[in-house]
């Protein structure tokens, strides 16, 4: 029986991309071991023969989801062509930017979460995104030594750190929205507390960075 889609079996990488855009929102709903290969398949219009020829098993197609996730983030970030900006409002952007990105794709901090609850083996060995991280912290830590050098920043602060941070305020705070507003007494994802949120989290990491905390 031939393939319900033959016109995708001529684009592959199209197919491929159909399939892990799929994946990631059935893995993000269901986790690895709640999701179906069925649903994959409807969603993406490929049969299950197709998803197994490329991914060869459903873990492996987490792991491409995985995989898939941290590169997409880390794509988008090397597109704000932070080098191009003065430091303080590289570091603004920057903040400015993850916070955006957590909101638009809330699956992402689900697929963290589930790939920690599996201790990161599925990524565990990937030198493709070793390498693209340690590219993010290289550019944090030329910007932060760029504001050094204008005497904007105060000296001695780790890249490595303050990357975690960045990442820590907006990731904490949207992956606990819902006991935090019951415990906390008010609605997390409520317009007006996103505003406040990433205002906050802005000034938090500028009066982390700037040499002159006043002026955050």
């Amino acid at each position: 029986m031939g393939d319900k889609f033959p016109f995708r079996a001529r684009n592959p990488e199209h197919t491929k991309q159909l399939i892990l855009d799929a994946a990631r929102v059935e893995f993000s709903r269901a986790g690895l071991a709640g999701a179906r290969v069925d649903r994959i398949a409807e969603t993406s219009g490929a049969n299950k023969r197709m998803i197994y020829h490329y991914f060869g098993s459903k873990e492996q197609l987490f792991t491409a989801v995985i995989e898939d996730a941290y590169s997409r983030i880390r794509g988008q970030e090397m597109q704000l062509n932070l080098d191009a900006l003065a430091p303080q409002e590289a570091i603004r952007q920057l903040v400015e930017f993850t916070w955006e990105y957590y909101l638009a794709n809330p699956e992402f901090i689900t697929l963290v979460n589930s790939e920690n609850l599996h201790q990161a083996r599925h990524i565990t060995g990937n030198r493709e995104l070793r390498k693209l991280q340690k590219a993010y912290v290289e550019t944090v830590e030329k910007i932060l030594q760029r504001g050094e050098a204008a005497g904007v920043f105060r000296s001695g602060i780790d890249a490595l750190q303050l990357c975690i941070t960045i990442a820590a305020i907006g990731f904490y705070y949207l992956t606990n929205r819902h006991t935090g507003s019951v415990i906390f007494g008010f609605n997390f994802t409520s317009r007006k507390a996103l505003a406040a949120r990433i205002e906050f989290n802005v000034e938090t990491i500028m009066r982390m960075v700037l040499a002159c905390p006043d002026e955050a």
